[in-house]
């Protein structure tokens, strides 16, 4: 049934080249959709805010300066801990946030250091994976909002089709089958745009989870070596 409406709009196109040529603008096709397109529309719009946010504050928890744990390393051994927090207050990143914690706790236990680092570094990934699951939501939400346009513009179509009785025209039936189409290939384009953001992120937030370990190993090891 599916197949007859396509060939019903393909017909129909065809009908229209050969009385003129008629050109349908972006927006014109997006009213097509009807008003489940609003609901896309405002879920595109929620995608990119998240991913152009998300990024810049992924970006900016992955700079680090590259001499910031040798000088850690040379304030420590010279036992200036007021310098070495002074540096990591300075930096405002969560390497430096964590490190900080576990300058804070020296002269406890060890595991005591390493539990408060792990546990401010949780709470900086926690901070960085904030809104992503929105995100995951809209790339598995617009693509069922899409579809459910496609069921809404099928029921609209069978529904003038019945109303037609035998005169069925190509006009009467392509509202529904615009909605049907345009609604999918909406919810379709945002929910693998999403869906495509959302790991490339998830990706970055790896890259910093890595450096954060990295760089927590390497402040134990300190810790770890023997006073001169």
């Amino acid at each position: 049934m599916l197949s007859m409406f396509l060939l019903l709009q393909v017909q129909a196109e065809e009908t229209a080249a050969t009385q003129g040529e008629i050109s349908l603008s972006f927006f014109d096709l997006a009213l097509k959709g009807g008003w489940i397109m609003i609901p896309i529309f405002l879920l595109s719009l929620i995608a990119v805010y998240i991913f152009v946010e998300r990024y810049f504050v992924i970006r900016k928890a992955s700079v680090t300066d590259v001499n910031f744990m040798n000088r850690i390393r040379e304030y420590i051994h010279e036992d200036k801990i007021d310098a070495a927090l002074a540096l990591c207050r300075s930096q405002n990143t969560p390497v430096a946030r964590m490190i900080e914690k576990g300058i804070q706790r020296i002269g406890r236990p060890l595991p005591d250091v390493n539990a408060a680092i792990e546990n401010i570094g949780n709470l900086e990934i926690s901070k960085l994976e904030e809104t992503l699951p929105f995100l995951a939501t809209i790339a598995g939400g617009a693509p069922m909002l899409g579809f459910l346009g496609t069921v809404l513009g099928m029921v609209r179509a069978f529904y003038d089709m019945s109303m037609a009785g035998n005169n069925i025209d190509v006009g009467l039936l392509s509202n529904g089958i615009y909605t049907a189409m345009v609604t999918t290939v909406a919810g379709l384009i945002v929910g693998i745009a999403a869906y495509f953001g959302y790991n490339y992120l998830v990706a970055r937030i790896e890259k910093v989870v890595f450096n954060l370990e990295a760089n927590t190993n390497e402040f134990m090891d300190l810790l770890y070596e023997p006073v001169s």
